[in-house]
């Protein structure tokens, strides 16, 4: 049986165009978890050119990288800058009720 060869799966990779950053980021966002939603706001961000965004965010790019890693734990108005830098906004939409149909 011969080796199987893998290559990593990068989401950055994919992330092409507006619609897909902006759904990539609200699927995170529906997930709920603050750790995930900063990978992606990562991904989008390597996706669009991590030193751009930075810049477009008012930070520096080692501090960018830092805040959006797994360990990160960026405040919620750096969060907030990189979305904008992103070209991206947050909304705000009602909880589906839970047990809903």
């Amino acid at each position: 049986m011969g080796k199987t060869v893998t290559t990593p799966w990068d989401p950055a990779d994919h992330l092409e165009t507006e619609e897909d950053m902006a759904a990539y980021l609200e699927a995170a966002l529906e997930e709920g978890d603050p750790v995930l939603v900063a990978a992606a706001l990562g991904d989008i961000a390597r996706a669009k050119g991590m030193s751009h965004v930075a810049r477009e965010a008012g930070l520096g790019r080692e501090s960018l990288y830092k805040a959006l890693s797994p360990s990160g734990n960026p405040e919620f108005a750096t969060i907030l800058k990189v979305v904008s830098a992103l070209g991206l906004q947050l909304h705000a939409a009602p909880a589906a009720a839970k047990g809903a149909a």
